[in-house]
């Protein structure tokens, strides 16, 4: 039996109702990540793809180091 995903919002995200934001879960076997207005497009990562993928993001938003 598979148990459903607990999905965590980003906690970059507001706090209210509505507001579109980037949800994390631990899958059965990868990470598992989506957005708040299209949950039914879930991304499986593995944690060094997700690190790679929030390291870029933010080099992106702070310029090279």
């Amino acid at each position: 039996m598979i148990t459903p995903a607990q999905w965590q919002k980003s906690s970059f995200s507001g706090g209210g109702e509505g507001n579109d934001c980037v949800e994390l879960a631990c899958g059965e076997t990868s990470l598992l990540l989506r957005e708040s207005d299209a949950p039914g497009r879930i991304l499986p990562l593995t944690p060094i793809t997700l690190a790679a993928l929030l390291h870029r993001m933010r080099d992106q938003r702070t310029g090279p180091r």
